[in-house]
Order: C-alpha cells, then structure tokens, then sequence
C-alpha cells in the first residue's frame, strides 16, 4: 500500500498562546490529522484527498484582531508518519519516577511507565505545562481519589491517576480527536478506571471530585474555575496549568472567590502549574 500525500501547513503565530491551542482544535474540526508545534506556530498536516480548496474559511482563530497569523503551504509526497514520529519524539523521564514514550522506545526502569502514541501532537509530556502535572500528580496521594481530568488531550494525566490507584476517573476534552486518542491510550495502557467524555464544562453538572486536573488556557480556566470549585468535595485538590507566570495572580483572585486557597506552583520557562485546596 502506497503512503498517502500530505498537504502541509506552516503557521507562524504570535503572540503563541492560547492562539496554537485554538488554532489545532479548529483544524482537527477541518480534517486536519497531524499536528507539530514549534517554537513560533504550529505544523499542521491534511491528507490531499481530504483537503479542499477554501479549507481554511471556517477557521475562526486567522481572523481574531488579537493574534497574528500567517501560513505557507506545500504538498509532500510519501510521508511515512511513522518514521517522523520516531525522529521527533524522544522519551522523557519526570523525576526518575514516570516516564512517557511512545510504543517503540525502550521500556525504562521506573516506577510509571506510560505509553501514548499522539500522532505528533500534544500531550506527550514535553510541553512544559504536561510536565509540571505530571509532577504534581506524583507528589499527591490518589489512591481511591475520583479524578476529572479536564482537557484530556491524550489521556496521559488521566493514565498516570490510574496507575496512582486513583478511581474512579473521568477524562474530558472538546476535540474530538483528543477523545479517540485518549480511548486509544487508555487501551494502550491497559486502564479500566478511565471513563472518557467529548464535551466541555456543562459535563460537569452533578459531579464530584476529590481532585480536579485541567491544563488548558488562561481564558478557559477563568471561565470555568467556579465550575471547578462546585464540583470539589471537601479538602478537594485542583491543579491548573496552562498559562503564563503573569497569570498567576489573576488565575489565584479567582480560585480565592471560589474558596480555593493557593498551596504552591511549579514553574518552567514562564509557564505555570500551581495547586489549590478547598478552605
């Protein structure tokens, strides 16, 4: 079987963010399949049978004032993703204690061991905001807490609950391909605590949890950040991330009308993953 042909998006964005994360959602709502970020934009990738002239029309986020946005395009014949993939990805290990790869890497010696296969997307663990959660749920007792982990992505904090002895867990995300690949890694990873959502905050009414995970962007965590809070039972935990060190101040004003106290934050290259705690 031949390979398929690409078309390639290049996108330059500034200011990045939260204009890459809108951005990628748009496009994997236009059949766009694979995405890379860069320091400076996104790389977004559409096989040419699905690809239409007037593809880009209905991207909301290239007419936004607030961002600005520019882009090439080339055809490139005979990917094999799955040799890209194994080029630009590389396992990384979190505090000697949890380690993310994808399916090909070596099994290392630690004591979490996740493996995802995000089609050269996010979540794999890089970015610094996956990272810094990651650390935070290694710091933290889960066992037999129930889990929401808002804005899934690809699963991998869900999964790393699981393995924590979290349950039950609920993985909840917008994108639809941000669902099937968050149900194609909990499989990947052999869970069965892990109940999987395509949705947004609405989901959330009548729920409970005992500790709340949502890496997503600035506006959105300011928008949902009561939601949160209503959904926490007492001593609750929520852990946000997502934003810029500038917005830390904000983000905890509002976590304080919602009586959620500031325990601490981690920081990497200006961005920030702080816990909260129900008074």
């Amino acid at each position: 079987m031949s390979t398929p042909i690409y078309i390639g998006y290049y996108f330059k964005i500034a200011p990045l963010q939260p204009a890459a994360e809108i951005l990628i959602a748009e496009l994997g709502y236009a059949g766009f399949e694979s995405f890379v970020e860069t320091e400076n934009g996104v790389e977004a990738f559409i096989q040419k049978p699905t690809w239409y002239e007037g593809i880009l029309d209905d991207i909301h986020i290239l007419n936004s004032g607030e961002f600005e946005i520019t882009y090439k395009t080339e055809e490139i014949e005979q990917v094999n993703w799955n040799e890209e993939w194994e080029k630009n990805f590389t396992p990384i290990i979190v505090d000697d204690i949890c380690s993310v790869r994808a399916p090909f890497h070596k099994k290392p010696e630690v004591e979490y061991d996740i493996v995802i296969e995000p089609k050269m997307s996010f979540g794999t663990g890089h970015h610094e905001t996956t990272h810094m959660m990651i650390q935070h749920l290694l710091k933290n007792d889960l066992k037999n807490k129930k889990v929401l982990d808002m804005g899934c992505g690809t699963g991998v904090l869900a999964i790393l609950a699981e393995m924590k002895g979290a349950k039950p867990i609920d993985a909840i995300d917008i994108d639809n391909w941000c669902y099937q690949n968050t149900l194609e890694n909990i499989e990947r990873n052999h869970c069965s605590k892990i109940t999987t959502y395509e949705g947004e905050a609405s989901l959330l009414e009548g729920k409970k949890y005992d500790v709340v995970i949502a890496n997503i962007n600035r506006n959105i965590l300011l928008d949902d950040i009561a939601v949160y809070a209503k959904t926490l039972n007492d001593q609750g935990v929520l852990l946000l991330s997502g934003f810029y060190k500038e917005d830390l101040e904000v983000i905890t004003e509002t976590c304080a009308l919602n009586n959620l106290e500031f325990i601490e934050n981690l920081e990497r290259n200006n961005w920030i993953a702080a816990c909260y705690k129900v008074k």
